[in-house]
């Protein structure tokens, strides 16, 4: 068996019908290429069972460690939390509500060549609402025209990473802008990305936070200030970029 040290890692908020089967799934997945890895979930202040799940599936598994948030801190906050505690060497996400199958993790690990920092999915067929296929085309098309990103699916939240990613650049973002947020930051730093194609499948049980009013408000703001500092600020010469975050 090649020695890869492998970890995998969930975001979950009210995944009490999914993230049992996903945790039980990729230890499965995970065996077929390492015996070197753990399952680490971030529980963000899960309103439904499911941090009971966790806490009772990892007294069950000694592979799997589970952290909770107090309260609902946003999928960009469970996603730093996530990334300062894995382990591992490789790290692979995605997130716990089952629309993804973890399985096509083999497609990533297959394309993650030596020269080769990080793979991001990319939707083949989203399987949504068309109302929110529409939107979540112009929101990509949007995203990469604003921020000048090449990634093909920014919301494909289907990725894998050598750890020293997350060793060269921090992420700030707490909620779903973060996805922009690595994109933008990825390509900056010069790491290589590589891109295959994964399966969308539908949202069974729960519901998108996405098109509520609130939220929708902080994701515009969210993407206002990165876009600020990202892509603006460091065109400026420095003393206007001091100048505008006084001011």
């Amino acid at each position: 068996m090649e020695r890869i040290s492998l970890s995998a890692f969930f975001p979950a908020y009210n995944d009490q019908h999914t993230i049992e089967g996903i945790v039980r799934t990729v230890a499965v997945e995970m065996r077929k290429v390492t015996d070197d890895f753990e399952v680490v979930v971030v529980n963000d202040g899960s309103r439904d069972n499911t941090g009971a799940i966790l806490d009772g599936l990892s007294k069950e598994l000694p592979y799997l460690r589970v952290i909770h948030h107090e309260r609902n801190l946003g999928y960009g906050a469970a996603l730093i939390t996530g990334f300062k505690n894995v382990r591992k060497d490789l790290i692979f996400y995605t997130d716990g509500d089952g629309q993804y199958d973890v399985r096509e993790m083999h497609n990533l690990l297959a394309r993650l060549g030596p020269n080769i920092d990080l793979v991001n999915g990319y939707k083949v067929k989203r399987a949504d609402a068309w109302y929110r296929i529409l939107i979540g085309e112009i929101y990509r098309r949007v995203m990469r025209w604003a921020f000048h990103i090449s990634i093909r699916d920014v919301d494909c939240d289907f990725r894998l990473f050598r750890r020293h990613v997350f060793e060269r650049i921090s992420l700030e973002s707490r909620s779903g802008v973060i996805c922009v947020e690595m994109a933008k930051k990825f390509e900056t730093a010069g790491f290589r990305m590589a891109e295959v194609p994964v399966n969308h499948y539908p949202r069974l049980h729960g519901s998108s936070e996405f098109f509520r009013v609130r939220h929708l408000v902080h994701t515009f703001r969210g993407l206002a200030r990165i876009w600020w500092n990202l892509v603006v600020s460091p065109r400026l010469p420095l003393w206007m970029s001091i100048a505008a975050k006084k001011f």
